[in-house]
């Protein structure tokens, strides 16, 4: 028989608010994809993935529809019920308790009271080191200022947020030592300077890429990561499809700082994330973008990545982004996938019951409980 272990409560320790317009079926579509990658090709559509085929099979039945129903009429139910009241069935059926917002995505998204009252969750604030930059960049008259402002503003949001996060920018990796302030100030320059050029050429109708598009400078980047390092507070590094073995130098540089570090998304390095993990204690691997991207072997990825990683090292989030879908489904993939594989070891006589629903307590919510201080 196939043994089961229930993931009962969930800390998502990095998502992001959800989309307070309505969509068409275009739309919704290509919101299934991953963040940032190319549009599906020509005649086919996201729904033909393993996210859509987990929303077909997840959502339907909370808007009182079948699984699986096709994606129009799943939409026009959509519409039916609207977008607040569609938000808040599928963010309250995801069963997360709490709500970790990185509030540093564009576009009109739900921030975290907006999310803590739809979801009937507490939700508390993530902020991105990078859009904090640019909103101290446009306040601050000079290199010299700017830089002032900056720190400032670092420790202003360490009062009230409950952790950091990095987009990786233009940086390709994470520098194992802060940068000296000669270079961050000459850093600073460039891209204030950069940023003034594209202002002008976005008034003249010459730039497409509008005002602060220019990626933050690496050396500027790295004085803001370690400036995070020094606040205490976690601090998430977006890993993407990059390999995180750009990120050792500095797992090990900021050992002993006081500073967890949580690598985001790690998937499909996850692996090497998990070992990274592994070798030191301040280094968490967060299992985000696992369950929706990989769908029905969610489970053996899962096995996979807990093979390497002790389980206090591990942190569920969803990772998601502008739909309230797509909370639901890494909430409910997840719970899915972990009971199997710790349902399988049960059944194998490898562990007691006991001790699975206490890892999977520790991976769905308590590890994140004691990594962001949350009561």
């Amino acid at each position: 028989m196939t043994e089961t272990v229930p993931v009962a409560d969930l800390v998502d320790q990095n998502c992001h608010g959800v989309l307070r317009t309505e969509l068409g079926l275009g739309t919704f579509e290509a919101r299934l994809g991953t963040a940032g990658g190319a549009p599906a090709a020509p005649g086919t559509t996201f729904f033909d993935t393993q996210t859509g085929f987990a929303v077909r099979r997840w959502c339907p039945p909370l808007l009182g529809l079948e699984a699986h129903c096709p994606p129009a009429r799943y939409l026009a139910r959509r519409r039916e019920l609207g977008v607040a009241e569609t938000s808040r069935r599928l963010l309250r059926a995801a069963g997360v308790s709490a709500h970790l917002v990185d509030t540093g995505l564009p576009g009109d998204l739900t921030g975290p009271a907006e999310m803590a009252s739809a979801a009937g969750s507490e939700a508390r604030e993530i902020v991105r080191l990078e859009v904090l930059s640019e909103h101290v960049a446009d306040t601050s008259g000079t290199v010299d200022a700017f830089l002032v402002n900056l720190g400032e503003a670092v420790h202003t949001a360490a009062s009230s947020a409950v952790a950091f996060t990095s987009a990786g920018g233009g940086a390709p990796y994470a520098a194992p030592e802060p940068p000296g302030p000669v270079r961050v100030r000459a850093a600073a320059g460039r891209w204030l300077a950069r940023r003034e050029a594209e202002r002008r050429a976005a008034r003249r109708g010459a730039g497409n890429r509008g005002c602060g598009g220019a990626p933050v400078e690496p050396e500027l980047l790295d004085h803001l990561r370690w400036s995070a390092v020094a606040c205490g507070l976690p601090l998430q590094l977006r890993l993407g499809t990059a390999d995180p073995a750009r990120f050792a130098d500095f797992a090990a540089a900021t050992e002993g700082h006081g500073c967890d570090l949580v690598l985001l998304h790690g998937y499909p390095y996850h692996r090497q994330t998990a070992a990274l993990a592994g070798r030191h204690p301040h280094v968490y691997a967060d299992l985000g973008a696992v369950p929706a991207r990989t769908g029905a072997r969610a489970a053996g990825v899962l096995a996979e990545i807990m093979e390497l990683a002790p389980f206090g090292k591990l942190l569920y989030s969803s990772g998601a982004r502008g739909l309230p879908e797509l909370h639901l489904v890494g909430a409910r993939q997840f719970r899915e996938a972990l009971g199997r594989v710790l349902g399988g070891w049960v059944a194998d006589g490898a562990w007691t019951r006991q001790d699975a629903a206490r890892v999977a307590a520790m991976i769905g919510s308590g590890n994140a409980r004691r990594v962001y201080g949350l009561g």
